[in-house]
């Protein structure tokens, strides 16, 4: 597999630190990381990731589902969800923007895994 690069945008950084090492052992490449939508935008940008996993509830003036329409309006990018609420707003609001996936907290190595196989 070549390695395929990540953009990990979690702001809680023990969640972050874990989905690192998940990748890693993974075989993929960490381009980035980013806690508010703003810096997900930005890393984007800078990093050309090929996988963004995307946490839904951020701080900050957008969300994970407005930084990934921004992130998707300007790559190629595929945005992978990642987040703890699933309620039916929050569901719909995702798909408009057509995620690659979406991933429920809390998630296992083989959740990840298969995640990110079916987005390629």
């Amino acid at each position: 597999m070549d390695k395929k690069n990540v953009l990990i945008v979690e702001d809680d950084l023990i969640i972050q630190h874990l989905i690192q090492i998940c990748l890693k052992n993974l075989g993929y490449e960490v381009c980035g990381t980013a806690v508010t939508g703003d810096e997900a935008v930005a890393a984007a940008q800078k990093t050309k990731p090929d996988f963004v996993l995307m946490d839904i509830s951020l701080s900050g003036r957008i969300d994970g589902i407005d930084a990934a329409r921004e992130i998707k309006a300007n790559s190629d990018a595929r945005i992978i969800f990642l987040t703890a609420f699933s309620d039916e707003k929050i569901i719909e609001r995702a798909k408009k923007i057509h995620p690659a996936g979406f991933i429920l907290k809390p998630f296992s190595n083989d959740t990840l895994r298969v995640a990110l196989e079916l987005a390629k």
